[in-house]
């Protein structure tokens, strides 16, 4: 693979609401959008949203929104002219060859020695797209599942028929447009928990938080879990600084009496804690704090039962190392949304549809909170390449992906036409 030219656009998503957690709150999604040509004029293209925050709260907390967006383009932009004029035997190869230079360049932009690689990796992820299509293009592959490799086949030998959609509660988002949501037949909640303020005051928030919700979902029913209950899935974002702060959440979960509904809680402490977590009676999965496939070893090690896996957040190369990592070390793969447009929402899904069921529900699990946050979500599915396309919309709380959606691959591998309109 010789990539000769390559090209970079942004497009920005405006919220329909602040999108709060992680104690802060951001108000839109930048998208990149990338093209790459090789030395025979093959082209290709691919996205991927920007996440400051959730990648990295520090270059958050000390840049603008728009500021700190600049910067991950910036990274994403240096990465881009380092692998012009070179060649590489696959994606794989060039991931692992542009990931050292280009964090290099990261924590020197930012000005932060100890910049966390998932900024670098975030702002990775339109490339990567890219360079898979390039490669898919160069090999005439369309299909996804001719794109896995062969070390991680056996992590992806589901084929699920249906996805619960696990759409993102934040710390804002009102008990009305939670009741909607079940209305809907969604039945499975990912609740943002580590509100603003010290440990005490968080833990409050978050107690009350959960509370208010659970008064919602007491009167809704599913047969789509174990506990024929709504399932929480709790996430922390690393704010909880002491085991005891999440046992003793845990302890009031079960005063209110919805301790068997919480299937999951995702990244409870900041990451530098090294904690052994074995004895925590409820499945604890690590997010942001993987970076690479040690990682999830260490994780383990801890009492990790889970691991979340985000194509569209560090890249799909490091998606399919993560996976086969987790099922070498027992852990349980999942794939997590970072507010992705449809397009984006479609690489996680095929990566979802591949994994086994999630304990505590009766099928595959992935987040997915689109709806819920952007202001033009219905313009936005009917920008998607094949926006009839069924797969595209839940049903009873489920993405359906059948037959069709497989022999499609979720319609990743057509051109993002509104999205590409901008090059010159």
């Amino acid at each position: 693979m010789y990539v000769e030219q390559t090209d970079l656009e942004i497009q920005r998503e405006p919220f329909i609401r602040p999108f709060a957690f992680k104690g802060s709150a951001f108000h839109e999604k930048w998208n990149a959008v990338v093209r790459v040509r090789d030395s025979s004029g093959v082209t290709a293209f691919g996205l991927g949203g920007l996440a400051v925050l959730w990648s990295d709260p520090m270059v958050f907390a000390q840049h603008s929104e728009v500021g700190g967006n600049l910067l991950q383009l910036a990274v994403l932009e240096y990465a881009l002219q380092w692998i012009k004029n070179r060649d590489f035997t696959d994606p794989l190869a060039l991931f692992n060859e542009v990931l050292p230079p280009t964090h290099d360049y990261a924590k020197s932009v930012t000005q932060l020695p100890s910049l966390r690689l998932t900024f670098t990796l975030n702002a990775l992820v339109g490339l990567d797209n890219a360079i898979w299509m390039l490669y898919a293009r160069q090999n005439k592959i369309m299909n996804f599942d001719e794109l896995i490799p062969d070390f991680c086949l056996s992590s992806f030998s589901c084929k699920q028929n249906c996805i619960a959609i696990v759409p993102a509660i934040g710390y804002t988002l009102p008990c009305s447009e939670i009741k909607k949501l079940l209305e809907q037949r969604i039945f499975v909640l990912k609740i943002k928990i580590g509100q603003p303020g010290n440990e005490k005051d968080m833990l409050a928030k978050d107690k009350e938080r959960l509370k208010q919700i659970h008064h919602v979902c007491r009167n809704y029913s599913t047969n789509m879990t174990e506990s024929n209950k709504i399932a929480y899935y709790l996430d922390a974002n690393g704010r909880y600084q002491t085991k005891d702060g999440i046992l003793r959440l845990i302890d009031y979960a079960e005063r209110i009496g919805c301790i068997d509904q919480i299937i999951l809680i995702e990244e409870p402490y900041a990451e530098h804690l090294v904690l052994d977590v074995s004895d925590i009676p409820v499945c604890l999965a690590a997010d942001e704090s993987l970076h690479t496939i040690q990682d999830i070893q260490r994780r383990v090690d801890q009492g990790y039962q889970a691991t979340a896996i985000k194509p569209a957040g560090k890249t799909l190369s490091l998606a399919f190392h993560m996976a086969s990592a987790s099922v070498e070390n027992a852990a349980i793969p999942f794939v997590a949304d970072n507010a992705c447009i449809p397009i984006l929402a479609e690489w996680n899904k095929n990566i979802s549809a591949r994994l086994p069921i999630f304990p505590g529900l009766k099928t595959g699990m992935m987040e997915s909170n689109g709806p819920q946050n952007y202001a033009m979500w219905s313009q936005l599915i009917s920008d998607y390449p094949l926006p009839e396309a069924s797969w595209l919309t839940p049903k009873s709380g489920a993405f359906q992906v059948n037959q069709d959606y497989y022999d499609n691959s979720g319609g990743i591998f057509l051109d993002p036409v509104s999205y590409i309109s901008s090059f010159r």
